[in-house]
């Protein structure tokens, strides 16, 4: 038996299933994602599980099931089932679909931290930690910022300096799997029934991390090259693993491109300490670029705003805008097409 507290069930949860035309099935949370069907864990044991007509052709892709989705299914055989509705997501984390404009892709769903990984190599990457930390914060989500590889030697100094203004906004721990001290201190941070999700880049050690703090080997590694410090990420799907007595987790294959999918100037604002100095700017609609009296221009002048930061804060701005707008083009032609759709089969109905 499986006890799904730990899998993160709740009362919240619950009340939620039981407004569904589905209450009387059994529920459980999908760990795996395959192409066609998904694992789930229930309380008797693991389904694999395909989805109902319903959902396969009445929803969009990017509202099938992810990892970390609470699903309610009818068992078939022994061991299968058919998804037959999937409860309301919250907190969840998604990428810009690659190769497209403003296509999401969800990645993990009911996320209560994301470990933002990052290598002390060099992979290490500030402007990344940013683009990460953006993403999830603006999901609700808590930011935790792991330095991996911290036996590798690294410039402190130096890296402190390059993390001093996300801070304040995400936990840091530097760990290395030869230090079990640093596992210890990671692992006691994640509460009983907490959901966490690793994202990075391939080659920073995320699966190795997850297989430090379960004690075990539950994921599979590959070794990175000495000499262009660059790897086979052998996560090529998204996996949820139980660690005893505490949380689970989710490893992410590395993700090249983490495109934004928010249009919140806000959350951007806040987390690259710019919206202080945006309350002090000459003009009410300053778009700190090139405007007279504009505190955040003036702030990277004097020195009091890094140069990189600021243009990061620009860049993200500019994607997280263009996003925005291309999705609400998208759902206009969206919602055009349907009109005509229905337009269409009222007419047929009425010439049969």
């Amino acid at each position: 038996m499986n006890n799904l507290l730990l899998y993160g069930w709740n009362d919240s949860l619950f009340r939620q299933k039981l407004s569904t035309p589905f209450s009387g099935l059994p529920h459980g949370r999908v760990t795996v994602t395959h192409k066609t069907c998904y694992e789930v864990v229930a309380e008797d044991g693991l389904y694999l599980c395909e989805l109902s007509g319903n959902i396969l052709y009445g929803r969009m892709p990017n509202e099938y099931p992810c990892t970390g989705d609470w699903v309610i299914f009818q068992p078939t055989d022994e061991g299968r089932g058919i998804v037959m509705d999937i409860l309301p997501r919250s907190r969840t984390l998604c990428r810009k679909k690659s190769g497209t404009v403003s296509d999401k892709q969800m990645i993990a769903a009911h996320v209560d931290k994301a470990f933002i990984v990052q290598s002390l190599d060099a992979n290490f990457n500030v402007r990344r930690a940013e683009r990460f930390m953006v993403q999830v914060l603006e999901e609700d989500i808590q930011p935790v910022l792991i330095l991996t590889k911290a036996d590798l030697g690294f410039n402190e100094q130096e890296i402190a300096d390059s993390l001093k203004h996300l801070a304040g906004k995400a936990q840091v721990f530097t760990t290395s799997i030869h230090s079990p001290e640093t596992i210890e201190a990671l692992r006691r941070s994640i509460g009983e029934g907490e959901t966490i999700v690793f994202i990075g880049s391939s080659g920073v050690g995320k699966s190795s991390l997850v297989n430090a703090l379960c004690g075990k080997e539950v994921l599979e590694t590959s070794f990175i090259s000495d000499s262009t410090g660059k790897g086979r990420h052998t996560s090529t799907r998204r996996e949820m693993v139980l660690l005893e007595h505490s949380g689970v987790l989710i490893d992410t294959p590395g993700v090249r491109e983490f495109g934004i999918t928010s249009g919140s100037a806000d959350v951007l604002s806040s987390m690259l300490d710019i919206s202080d100095l945006e309350g002090t700017c000459r003009f009410a609609d300053c778009t700190h670029t090139n405007e007279p009296g504009c505190a955040v221009i003036e702030a990277v002048a004097n020195g009091t705003l890094e140069q990189g930061v600021y243009e990061s804060y620009l860049k993200l701005r500019r994607e997280a805008r263009y996003f925005s707008t291309s999705e609400h083009e998208r759902k206009g032609q969206e919602k055009t097409l349907s009109k005509v759709l229905k337009h269409y089969a009222k007419n047929y109905k009425k010439d049969r």
